[in-house]
């Protein structure tokens, strides 16, 4: 016959996850997730009791199980079955083992809600807040770059790809919502050039290859000294970077006024731009057009690559360990997910940072 599983084997389990280094404990202790609580209210707009019964599952609560779902890379469903599988989501979640846990469907909703009131900035700029007052300011200067984000792909007829192209719903979705529900009207197709690779042989190619890309680009700007993420964007994937360097990307409250970026967002008007702003441009100059690099520019360039790359650990980390790319379709929920990403990679930065100045 088997053994009633007790209360202190739960503990007794839960004390080895803790051995073991879970990182949702580690959250748990270091980021304090209240803070969100006034701007996740606001933004769902809750009743005062007067309009007849509080939410079924507390704000906090839902906005911890986004980040469970945004460190992990989980649809809905998944993380519906996984909360009610893993001891260490239900501990970070405060829930215990006769708790009611959220359906695929609340999350769905929860996350929708927030996405059409526009929150996610708000709800970065809260944690950006923690990050300050913890010491964390913005200094050093800033470095900025872009990353493809993908998307579902879409099967689109070229007189459908026009229209939308010119910003019109094709006259064939228009009539039947359920089509148009799962349509993305705004990711859009861009080539990836990826650095050709040298051959078996020995010989390189002559040009780089282009890979067709179909989704979203994200587009930040990281302090350079502690390479939190300050100021972000997202765009379809053929937006062009450098224009984007004008629409609030730079962060003013930057203790030094240095900013390093690659040379697609070299151009007159952001020169001109960063000059009347007061910042120092350290951007990438790029190869004379048929003429070979010269020296000095070379040189200068190779020595803010050192600096820029920085940005680079920020998108790996992203894709790498959170599995990066947009499920939804539109703009709006790719901004969503792409600002959550955005605030669950300043808490990773955030552990680490304080885990190194504890041990210091």
């Amino acid at each position: 016959m088997m053994k009633q599983s007790g209360f202190f084997d739960v503990e007794e389990r839960l004390a080895r996850l803790s051995g073991l280094g879970d990182q949702l404990e580690a959250f748990s202790r270091t980021v304090d997730f209240e803070v969100f609580r006034p701007d996740l209210e606001k933004a769902l707009a809750y009743s005062d009791g007067s309009k007849g019964g509080r939410p079924p599952f507390d704000p906090v609560l839902m906005f911890k199980i986004l980040v469970i779902q945004t460190l992990n890379n989980l649809s809905d469903e998944r993380t519906e079955y996984l909360i009610n599988d893993r001891l260490s989501f239900m501990r970070f979640l405060g829930l215990g083992l006769s708790d009611r846990v959220p359906d695929a469907k609340t999350i769905w909703l929860f996350r929708e809600r927030l996405t059409q009131a526009g929150a996610i900035e708000r709800l970065f700029e809260r944690f950006d807040a923690t990050l300050r007052s913890a010491g964390y300011l913005p200094m050093s200067g800033q470095i900025l770059d872009a990353t493809l984000v993908a998307a579902p792909k879409q099967r689109n007829t070229n007189a459908e790809k026009a229209d939308l192209r010119a910003g019109r719903i094709p006259e064939d979705w228009q009539d039947k919502p359920s089509k148009l529900s799962h349509k993305d009207r705004h990711a859009r197709w861009t080539l990836k050039f990826t650095k050709a690779k040298r051959q078996d042989d020995g010989t390189m190619p002559s040009s780089d290859l282009a890979i067709p890309f179909f989704g979203y680009k994200s587009h930040i700007s990281i302090d350079r000294k502690f390479r939190f993420i300050r100021k972000w964007k997202t765009t379809d994937a053929a937006a062009n970077d450098g224009a984007r360097l004008r629409e609030g990307l730079l962060d003013k409250t930057n203790t030094a006024s240095g900013v390093w970026a690659d040379t697609a967002y070299r151009s007159k008007a952001n020169e001109d731009f960063m000059e009347k702003q007061g910042f120092v441009s350290k951007v990438h100059r790029k190869k004379p057009h048929l003429k070979p690099m010269p020296r000095h520019i070379q040189k200068s360039n190779a020595g803010k690559s050192v600096i820029r790359s920085r940005v680079e650990h920020v998108f790996a980390d992203q894709k790498s360990q959170m599995g990066l790319f947009v499920r939804t379709v539109g703009i709006t929920r790719a901004t969503m997910r792409i600002g959550l990403a955005n605030i669950v990679y300043n808490m990773r930065r955030f552990l680490f940072l304080e885990r190194i100045s504890a041990n210091a």
